[in-house]
């Protein structure tokens, strides 16, 4: 199911729904065929593709991955390939051709993909995956004109024209703190890792917490060493251990790398989830994560699992595996492009339709792409639970007004 929400009466435009092989589509066609100054070339010289292009539509769409990397890079990029030929195959009347095309992981082997791209005259870019991949890609695709959907988390490279379809650790945080909040919960600390990745989540919490009416108690910065991780919890115990803790939350944003390590060491300074409500992030979304004792009870936003699992049965029917848990987006970039073309043609790629307020919906739920390039998802409030998540509050079906 893909979805276009809704445009309210003010943007004005008749709304109909029409089927689309696998998808539902609401648009308004006047917006959709009016919008924006062009989007770039259309039809242009032949393509050196990496493989085979997916497809035979009249409208070329770059698939940009690391296909030639090794290690996790190539396995998640293989991984997003096989979605969006997957999320082809299911709409067999997409006016849409893939063309993918190896970063090799690289700023320079991105550049150099761009480059053949704008050659090939590609109205759309899908990728890359990385955040100096898309800074890399950024200058060339916009002196082109042509507007890219990126998958990397980093807010810091997306723009206008340059808008990252991916959960990015700001929506974490807001959602998660934001409910918290509604709960009760007033006073927040953090453990924290080093980087800029830290540093992004610790603005991200003063921002929630301060727009939520609560305070930020404390936040301790750690590196990944044991002894180093041992001594920040330790200054953390003060904080939030023993039998009367400052704060009534903890945010702990980390991923199963870490989290083992951590919560043995939290348990060793008596900080658990019976005295302090701990939060994480969509690192959380993990079952290895789910089985860490220490972590019951804890509460983390995420997808409704129901779409993954949907997605996963399709994927393992066709690929034999389980797939990557990002390899969400790839699908659901291609499914959006494939509906975009399919309504408003090239055209359908403008800044104002991508920016549309109202949204549209993927596997993963609701999501919105800012002018900004940021992307907003509305995600669900899920709580660990003796090696599984239960979901505590479902994820939004729509945008509110202003939202």
């Amino acid at each position: 199911m893909f979805a276009f929400f809704k445009g309210s009466a003010a943007r004005g435009g008749a709304i109909s729904r029409r089927a689309f092989g696998g998808l539902a589509v609401a648009a308004s066609l006047a917006v959709l065929t009016g919008c924006g100054q062009g989007v770039g070339p259309g039809l242009g010289p032949t393509m050196q593709p990496t493989g085979d292009a997916i497809g035979s539509g009249s409208i070329k769409v770059a698939l940009l991955l690391p296909l030639s990397a090794t290690g996790n890079a190539g396995t998640t990029a293989k991984a997003m390939q096989n979605a969006a030929e997957l999320a082809l195959s299911e709409i067999p009347s997409a006016d849409i051709q893939l063309v993918p095309l190896d970063t090799r992981g690289t700023p320079e082997g991105a550049r150099s993909a761009a480059q053949t791209a704008v050659a090939g005259g590609v109205s759309l870019v899908v990728g890359p995956l990385f955040a100096a991949e898309v800074s890399a890609v950024a200058p060339i695709t916009k002196a082109a004109r042509i507007p890219v959907l990126a998958f990397s988390s980093d807010a810091n490279v997306a723009s206008q024209g340059v808008y990252l379809l991916s959960f990015l650790p700001e929506t974490d945080v807001d959602r998660v703190v934001s409910y918290a909040a509604r709960q009760g919960k007033r006073s927040f600390a953090a453990l924290l890792p080093q980087g800029a990745y830290g540093s992004v989540v610790e603005a991200a919490l003063q921002q929630s917490v301060s727009a939520n009416g609560g305070r930020v108690a404390a936040v301790v910065r750690y590196d990944t060493g044991a002894e180093a991780l041992k001594a920040s919890v330790a200054q953390l115990g003060g904080v939030v251990g023993g039998t009367n803790p400052q704060a009534d939350a903890l945010l702990i944003p980390e991923g199963h790398a870490v989290l083992p390590t951590l919560t043995a060491e939290l348990a060793n300074a008596q900080i658990s989830s019976r005295r302090v409500q701990l939060l994480g992030s969509g690192q959380w979304n993990d079952e290895t994560v789910w089985r860490l004792a220490g972590l019951n009870g804890g509460w983390f936003p995420g997808p409704d699992p129901a779409g993954w699992q949907a997605f996963v049965a399709k994927y393992r029917g066709r690929y034999g595996v389980v797939p990557p848990r990002n390899a969400t987006l790839a699908y659901d970039a291609v499914t959006l492009a494939a509906a975009l073309a399919r309504i408003g043609g090239t055209a359908g790629f403008s800044d104002q339709t991508l920016t549309n307020p109202d949204g549209f919906s993927g596997v993963d739920g609701i999501f919105r792409f800012r002018a900004n390039g940021t992307s907003q998802r509305g995600l669900a409030i899920l709580e660990v639970q003796n090696g599984s998540a239960t979901i505590r509050q479902r994820a939004p079906a729509s945008f509110g007004a202003g939202g």
